[in-house]
């Protein structure tokens, strides 16, 4: 943009009759032109410089505007463009709803599900003792099975923690013909297997903390034991 302080139609001619051009006028003064003569050619070869930056200056502005027009054209067509693309998107979002969708940023989940039998839940839930062996492969397959085909809803009555009966699902009673490995008996693959599982178990059931870190320590002991990695597989 042009300054408009250098814009040369406000430019006021000098005096150049005043002692300030004298010098000048000194350089034209000789036989065929006297002073006055001289301060006339100055004040004309000064307004002859002023006419030609006057048509620059005029120029200048004229670009300067043809300039402005084109980038404001420029910029209304680069709106209707983002507004027609707009108006493409969002009939694109109409047309295919389900592939604009929304998508919670969830975390993959990667503890595994446990689905132990009616038993074993019922057992945890009330804090009771429970084998290990119902929370190993086996018998954590063998559950599944059971829960898709025993559509059994027959109730039962058996005694609670507090001493009181209750009345459960039959399929949530321990069966007693059904064959239970006790703890000692467990190989160490099985316990593997299950000491993680019910710890989880354990927490979503809300067991005391110290119940379930007193189960954590007891079973690390037992991993940590200086017999477990004996070569003697009667001391493991």
């Amino acid at each position: 943009m042009l300054n408009p302080a250098g814009n040369p139609n406000h430019a006021v001619p000098p005096n150049f009759h005043s002692a300030e051009y004298a010098e000048a006028r000194a350089q034209l003064i000789n036989e065929a032109i006297n002073e006055q003569q001289a301060a006339t050619i100055l004040a004309n070869l000064w307004r002859i410089q002023n006419d030609a930056d006057k048509r620059q200056w005029a120029a200048r502005l004229e670009d300067e505007e043809a300039a402005r027009r084109e980038a404001e054209e420029e910029e209304q067509r680069q709106q209707a463009l983002r507004l027609e693309q707009e108006a493409a998107i969002q009939e694109e979002r109409k047309k295919n709803k389900s592939k604009y969708a929304p998508i919670r940023d969830n975390d993959v989940p990667s503890d595994p599900i446990i689905h132990p039998s009616q038993y074993a839940v019922r057992k945890m839930k009330a804090g009771e003792y429970c084998e290990l062996f119902y929370f190993t492969n086996s018998r954590l397959e063998e559950a599944i099975r059971s829960m898709s085909t025993n559509n059994n809803d027959t109730l039962i009555m058996m005694p609670s923690s507090d001493g009181l009966h209750k009345w459960i699902p039959a399929r949530a009673a321990r069966d007693p013909k059904a064959h239970v490995i006790k703890d000692e008996n467990l190989s160490w693959e099985q316990f593997n297997e299950a000491a993680p599982r019910m710890i989880a178990i354990m927490k979503e059931n809300d067991w005391p903390d110290d119940r379930v870190n007193m189960h954590i320590a007891f079973w690390s002991a037992l991993q940590n034991h200086r017999w477990r990695h004996d070569f003697d597989v009667h001391k493991q």
